[in-house]
């Protein structure tokens, strides 16, 4: 699922890099195994990542939340510390990367010579929302300073981020096609709220996608992201809201509608929306689910359908279960039952669907494929990448071997130390300078936005903080 419509025939230098310390010809490899979860590099210099991770995921069945959360009703969690045994083995750095999974859907975009089959591509909003489906872990809070890296020569792209402030807590990234084709950046810094049963995190931040073939800038906002039963009964996971995609070179604008399940679940993961032209006019209607896939029809031919669909067609009206209707003494909001898949409108077009998970995936923190491979430390890796990676980063590597008490460790020791960083810089009245990214405004938007200040693959990194 990862192969790329327009991937990149170009090796870029991080790739050069390993292959020189591994002792490979960079652009042809003679190894094809892999040993004790390394990474097998193939022929052409195309490296195969990891399917699993070195260890399980720790259950979570013993431990309550309810003792730190009972006084947070409200409140921001961003300064709220969580047991660690609730998150998952990666910065939400990592986390941010995964809208790339789907990145075929950007390269689709770029070869379309018609604005509108452009405009349909902005499915992959919606995509990069999908790898969070059963992914109730918290991923790590980066630290001040944290950055990521990662390059996909099979996929077409390289990415770096970093963690530009901590109060807020606010993410920075940019992403390029290896074929200077698109450029994707944006800021993320969700407000995370405890309303008693559920944390609610509600989006900030600009999304931006450059199309620079056809001269073209997309920006949206993502959806708000509900996270239900953390203190009681079976976690599950809800996405709500509208998004608009707005096409700044041409007017036209996709709407997303993101719906809350509801009381009997019917909506539950269901996306509906349009595309219209500057002049508002619909050119065609999108359906789907975000955790299945997304289909796009006319105009004409959905209100047909559903039309016949109020009048008892072909649709049943869903009636009220047991499982659903909870009276006021529930201790636990309980996941509808899924109702049914996306129902199919003739003569409608496939935008997107998900990739399969591997078979272990439930074991693995719910991790897709890409996901799996995110944290991996290849060997020869640690020479060439920024001293403030994620993947140098202690309590997230011991937690992933599933040394757990080591890594609760390890997180307070880093929380400890940027604190003491950060008091220091106070007494000395010294400001926190970003490395790679510098606050300034959206062109598009014209809202407060971090840019990327280039330089990262030059690769000097003699200027860089000691977090870890």
């Amino acid at each position: 699922g990862f192969d790329s419509d327009n991937s990149s025939g170009d090796f870029s230098e991080a790739n050069h890099k390993v292959a020189e310390m591994l002792d490979l010809d960079p652009h042809q490899s003679s190894r094809t195994g892999k040993q004790n979860g390394e990474t097998e590099i193939q022929e052409n210099g195309i490296k195969r990542h990891r399917t699993s991770l070195p260890a399980p995921m720790f259950s979570r069945s013993d431990f309550s939340v309810w003792s730190i959360l009972k006084k947070c009703i409200g409140l921001e969690l961003s300064k709220i510390t969580m047991p660690i045994v609730f998150n998952e083995p990666l910065s939400f750095l990592q986390r941010i990367t995964e809208y790339m999974e789907h990145i075929y859907l950007i390269n689709k975009a770029c070869s379309h010579a018609d604005p509108l089959e452009r405009m349909q591509a902005t499915a992959f909003a919606v995509s990069a929302v999908a790898s969070q489906w059963e992914r109730t872990g918290k991923p790590f809070n980066p630290l001040l300073g944290e950055t990521y890296e990662l390059t996909r020569e099979d996929l077409g792209f390289r990415f770096i981020s970093e963690q530009v402030s901590h109060h807020p807590p606010i993410s920075a990234f940019y992403s390029e096609g290896l074929n200077q084709d698109f450029v994707f950046h944006g800021s993320i810094y969700p407000k995370l709220k405890f309303w008693g049963k559920s944390i609610e995190a509600e989006p900030r931040g600009t999304i931006t996608l450059e199309l620079l073939k056809h001269n073209e800038a997309y920006t949206w906002t993502n959806p708000t992201c509900c996270v239900h039963n953390v203190i009681i009964g079976k976690l599950w996971l809800e996405q709500y809201g509208t998004v608009e995609i707005v096409n700044h070179s041409t007017g036209d604008k996709c709407v997303l509608n993101f719906k809350p399940c509801g009381l009997f679940g019917k909506e539950l993961h269901r996306v509906e929306g349009y595309i219209q032209d500057k002049n508002r006019k619909k050119l065609c209607v999108i359906y789907g689910k975000w955790t299945e896939c997304l289909w796009c029809t006319d105009p004409t031919t959905y209100e047909t359908y559903k039309k016949n669909e109020k009048r008892g067609g072909e649709q049943k009206k869903l009636k009220p279960s047991e499982d659903v209707i909870k009276s006021e003494n529930d201790e636990a909001d309980d996941m509808p039952e899924v109702q049914d898949t996306v129902l199919f409108i003739p003569g409608s077009k496939l935008l997107w669907r998900i990739n399969c998970r591997p078979p272990n995936s439930s074991q693995m923190y719910n991790f897709t494929s890409f996901a799996v491979s995110l944290n991996e430390l290849e060997k020869g890796m640690e020479a060439i990448l920024a001293p403030t990676d994620c993947r140098l980063r202690p309590d997230i590597r011991n937690m992933e071997n599933g040394n757990m008490d080591v890594a609760s460790k390890e997180k307070e020791r880093l929380e400890e130390k940027q604190r003491a960083a950060r008091k220091e810089r106070a007494k000395d009245e010294v400001e926190w300078h970003t490395r790679w990214f510098q606050q300034g405004t959206n062109p598009y938007t014209g809202t407060s936005d971090w840019l990327y200040s280039g330089g990262y693959f030059d690769r000097n990194f003699s200027d860089c903080p000691d977090i870890y």
